[in-house]
């Protein structure tokens, strides 16, 4: 399992060779190990990789993420065929039951709301109300506290006017910033050898990534938080290298500290544990350590 986010930020050319990859740049030429690649973001449409760094990548367990003209990201690789994937469990996955669905969805819905309460708090902001309707949840959130909180919320962390509609630097550095998170629980879903197309609440017919949606949603409010610490007008290399740089940021999950992509890979093996085995219990709990994440793991091109 690799562990290294490779950014590729410039004209070059990416290939396989002796289990590298190999970058060519203008000015020189980088090998990474591809045993150590978790994410391969290539940030540029100026830059060109091979049919072999792909299939090796994609054979290795890697994500590769591809961004379009305006910079965010615009599709991923996904493996068709792991390894992991049976019959058996594409065929479970589809006759998940409602209920158990439901069960799941509440647990997640709970968990992201604790923490946009928590962001919130930590930037200051009243957090009375949002506690007030996040009492008020019912079982699959049948009431839709979700959307009624998420209306305040961003507007607790953004300013009033703000509205996820909007264009402008603030929006895209958040659906840029989710993008990654997206393809990250993604990566983990296919692992565990099941399909991102079947969720437990997103249920559009045109989103490959259903599941995914679902499983994401606690971990949202972390991209919340960082961008809102931000000053920025646009987004710009730095904001989104400092968006890839959170999945090192250090957070607690269920007790335990950890870093953020680490505790994706265990969040999605728990959900997908307990959609398999509905007798054991399901923990979500993600409390953020008000820490700035380090850059050691990525390499920028």
């Amino acid at each position: 399992m690799g562990w290294r986010t490779v950014v590729i930020s410039q004209h070059a050319k990416v290939s396989y060779s002796g289990r590298k990859i190999v970058v060519q740049t203008n000015d020189a030429t980088h090998q990474v190990p591809i045993d150590d690649i978790q994410i391969l973001l290539v940030a540029t449409t100026q830059a060109v990789v091979t049919a072999t760094a792909i299939t090796e990548l994609s054979s290795s367990g890697a994500k590769i993420i591809f961004t379009g003209r305006d910079g965010n990201p615009a599709c991923e690789v996904v493996d068709d065929y792991p390894g992991n994937r049976s019959l058996a469990s594409i065929q479970q996955q589809v006759d998940w039951s409602t209920e158990l669905k439901d069960t799941l969805w509440t647990t997640v819905v709970k968990a992201k709301i604790a923490m946009q309460i928590q962001s919130a708090e930590l930037l200051g902001r009243d957090i009375t109300d949002l506690k007030l309707e996040a009492q008020q949840i019912e079982f699959a959130d049948q009431s839709n506290r979700e959307a009624v909180i998420a209306r305040k919320y961003f507007q607790k962390m953004f300013g009033q006017d703000f509205t996820r509609t909007d264009a402008n630097a603030t929006n895209a550095a958040l659906n840029y910033g989710y993008s990654l998170l997206l393809s990250a629980v993604n990566r983990e879903i296919v692992c565990n050898g099941y399909l991102t197309q079947f969720g437990v609440h997103h249920h559009n017919a045109m989103n490959d990534f259903n599941l995914g949606s679902d499983l994401m949603e606690p971990f949202r409010p972390v991209i919340d938080y960082w961008v809102a610490h931000q000053k920025f007008n646009e987004l710009t290399a730095d904001v989104k290298f400092g968006l890839v740089e959170l999945l090192n940021l250090e957070l607690e999950y269920n007790g335990h500290v950890t870093i953020l992509r680490n505790a994706l890979t265990k969040h999605v093996q728990n959900c997908l544990n307990f959609m398999s085995n509905p007798k054991q219990s399901l923990e979500v709990k993600v409390v953020m350590c008000h820490e700035v994440p380090h850059n050691a793991l990525i390499s920028h091109v």
